[in-house]
């Protein structure tokens, strides 16, 4: 989806894409003519006020244009410039500032270039437009350093807390940006920060791997009491450090999944294209996934950085963008050189300037470790990131007559109370009435979160069939089942999987013969959640071998009281009883229990399997919400006790969670402005099921004597298998989402 995902963002996007595929004529060092183009188009001063020549928006939007420039690996000073403008801003946010100069009365309009200027023409690194400083006042405040920054009138590079240490002995300071630049962002020796202009600090270059980016070692020679940066600490700039440059590392990662992926799908080897060979399919679809997860871990870090919630929550946002957000990129440009074989190690290729900004970005940004130790102290600490989303005026007309029907409900006794919630449509609501209450996406989230203390019943299976008899049952089938089902008087089960099929369920054998009045279904199906207590079925069948793989098959409801139906219990590593066999010999199913038309019940299970992998990553992906690890860490005697490689762990593990927790955000707020969530569901239940094991078996190395833990650890196994193994889900992302091709 890309950071962007309002219709207004994903604009932006657009815009800056088009602009620096057009601007883009070169790559080198200090490219000032390209910075001035961006400064045209107001894009250095999206986050700042009005008042100083920005764009009056915020974090966010920076974040998305920042995004769309690391895509096209723009070179020059305009990260670091954006970012010291940031920390500029937010030490002036807490003093009252004053009003920004009108201009005279008869000045001329400013002549702004639009998006689709011509090319900007970029020098090469030594020459004399590449070295001249534009002239300033050297006298500047520090608030009025903001208008400069965002016109594009000066320069900046930026220290890094927890960066690259410059390779020079004493107390200098790496800096991101040129040591030409006219102001300097960094710390005191004090602790304090300070604005500093070029003639007050000591600069030199400093190699980097980076070819396109300069890296400074910079010393503080003389710091001017109007240059302190009140209120602004170490903490505050490595968070907008890890917001910035891990919006870049996005774009860095994006163009690595594409490059891989294009190469994919027409490079052939062995007679075929290499994207169809599973191994390259599924390399491509693990970097898309590590891409996703990245950024939604930036994307809710802007928006935590922007809001005005507790400090120690957004430092918990920006702490999960620094342990993924540049291990993102690295991964992905380093799995891009390796698709793209011999070339991408060339020169000859840009594979090779992609991987070296990830590496530049991964080493400013700071150590993803110290950053998971962070993660790790806040949490431990009670710090919890809220994921709620920003709903639009209308929800407030919503959320009272829904919660008058919750208060209502609250005070019925619990059976007419379950009674209700059927009648009226509470339990899935999205469905059409008089099963659902045909509710919008806006109006779905408003219900969630108003039943969060009057719990809905868990329809478990029949979740996944309602949704398919509202859409393709009769009349008579919907009056039957679907009353008593939403009451939970009818427990369901799903009889698709099969011995030899896994999860191929296309290939199933379980045949259905025409008979007197309807149908014989004899075989075999496995893996059957609850069909020991069930008394429903829904099932899948043969009934013409002769059609090809994805036709001939039917959608049938079976009673599990039926002759011929005998189930047995398979017994799970950890010892319960939730999956079993079931086997058909000659169970008849009236012509009256056929959902849909013969012969075409994939198209209904393919509706159920959707329903299915949403459900699925709902439930099973705790997110953020798995606080039993930070319980037991605390049982342990907090995070003090812990080995520093577990320390770090942990905090990677709640990384991880969050993340996952702001992707479901962002898939939300997505369908509200009218998006496509796309492969999202895929995407978010592979990330949960490998969350859940990585959890599970962290915490039984921590207590493997706790009867609990040994218990998870033996049960999340079966999560990267059930409802879809990981390797399917792989298939998906890769051939749905990249356009990789499917297997033969």
């Amino acid at each position: 989806m890309g950071i962007a995902i309002t219709e207004e963002h994903r604009a932006l996007a657009a815009s800056v894409h088009g602009f620096a595929g057009r601007n883009i004529t070169a790559r080198g060092m200090d490219h000032e003519p390209f910075r001035a183009a961006l400064a045209a188009q107001g894009l250095l001063g999206l986050h700042l006020p009005e008042r100083y020549g920005g764009q009056g928006g915020g974090l966010q939007e920076l974040a998305v244009a920042l995004e769309a420039l690391g895509e096209h690996c723009t070179p020059g000073s305009h990260l670091p410039t954006v970012l010291a403008s940031a920390v500029i801003a937010r030490a002036t946010a807490a003093h009252p500032l004053p009003p920004a100069p009108a201009p005279p009365v008869d000045a001329p309009p400013v002549d702004v270039p639009a998006l689709d200027a011509r090319p900007v023409d970029v020098p090469a690194l030594d020459t004399p437009a590449a070295r001249v400083p534009p002239a300033r006042d050297a006298s500047l405040p520090v608030h009025d350093l903001l208008a400069g920054l965002a016109g594009g009138t000066l320069t900046a590079a930026v220290a890094l807390p927890g960066g690259t240490r410059a390779a020079a002995a004493g107390p200098a300071a790496t800096a991101l940006g040129s040591p030409g630049a006219d102001l300097f962002v960094l710390p005191l020796p004090d602790g304090r920060w300070a604005a500093l202009d070029r003639a007050d600090c000591a600069a030199e270059a400093v190699d980097g791997i980076d070819l396109s980016r300069r890296l400074t070692a910079v010393t503080a020679r003389a710091v001017p009491d109007d240059r302190v940066l009140g209120g602004v600490t170490s903490g505050l700039v490595a968070d907008l450090a890890a917001v910035l440059l891990g919006a870049e590392a996005c774009g860095v990662a994006a163009w690595a999944v594409a490059a891989a992926a294009g190469h994919a799908r027409v490079r052939e080897q062995f007679g075929r294209p290499i994207g169809q060979f599973q191994g390259v399919k599924h390399k491509c679809a693990a970097m898309l996934v590590a891409l996703e997860h990245a950024r939604a871990a930036v994307w809710d870090a802007a928006r935590a950085l922007d809001g005005d919630g507790p400090p120690d929550e957004a430092a918990l946002a920006a702490g999960t963008a620094g342990v993924l957000a540049a291990d993102a990129a690295v991964r992905c440009a380093a799995d891009a050189i390796q698709v793209l074989g011999g070339i991408g190690y060339t020169y000859e290729h840009d594979a090779h300037l992609y991987y070296r900004r990830a590496l530049s970005l991964r080493a400013l940004s700071g150590d993803p470790g110290e950053w998971a130790e962070r993660v790790a102290g806040l949490a431990a600490g009670g710090v919890r990131r809220r994921m709620e989303p920003d709903l639009p005026e209308e929800a407030g007309a919503l959320r009272e007559g829904i919660r008058a029907s919750v208060a209502s409900l609250a005070g019925a006794e619990p059976l007419d109370r379950l009674v209700r919630l059927a009648d009226e449509g509470w339990i899935m609501p999205h469905l059409p009435r008089p099963w659902g209450r045909a509710a919008s996406p806006l109006e779905q989230v408003v219900i969630h979160q108003e039943f969060r203390d009057l719990k809905r019943p868990n329809l478990g299976i029949a979740a996944w069939a309602v949704p398919s008899i509202v859409r393709y049952g009769t009349p008579q089938q919907q009056e039957r089942f679907l009353p008593r089902t939403l009451t939970g008087e009818i427990m369901w089960c799903q009889l698709f999987s099969e011995p030899g099929a896994g999860s191929d369920l296309a290939s199933l054998t379980t045949k259905a013969l025409r008979v007197e009045g309807g149908w014989s279904l004899s075989g075999q199906k496995i893996w059957t959640s609850l069909a020991q207590w069930a008394q429903w079925a829904i099932c899948l069948a043969r009934t013409d071998s002769d059609a090809p793989k994805h036709e001939g098959i039917t959608y049938f409801l079976v009673e599990m009281s039926s002759p011929g139906v005998t189930v047995r219990p398979l017994k799970e590593i950890n010892g319960e009883e939730v999956f079993n066999e079931v086997f058909l010999d000659d169970v008849f199913v009236p012509d009256e229990l056929v959902v849909g038309q013969v012969g075409q019940g994939w198209r209904v299970a393919r509706d159920t399997l959707s329903h299915e992998r949403v459900a699925l990553g709902d439930t099973w992906g705790p997110g953020s919400r798995h606080t039993d690890m930070v319980r037991l860490i605390g049982e342990l005697g907090g995070p003090g006790a812990l080995r520093p490689a577990a320390l770090e762990e942990s905090g990677r593990l709640w990384a991880s969670g969050q993340a996952l927790s702001a992707l479901g955000l962002r898939v939300t707020l997505s369908q509200l402005s009218g998006g496509d969530s796309g492969t999202a569901s895929s995407v978010r239940k592979l990330l949960g099921m490998r969350h859940s094991q990585a959890v599970s078996e962290f915490c039984w190395s921590l207590a493997p004597a706790s009867p609990y833990w040994n218990r998870m650890i033996l049960t999340t196994r079966a999560f990267t298998i059930g409802g879809g193994t990981t390797e399917v889900q792989l298939n998906i992302i890769a051939e749905r989402a990249l356009g990789l091709p499917r297997d033969p």
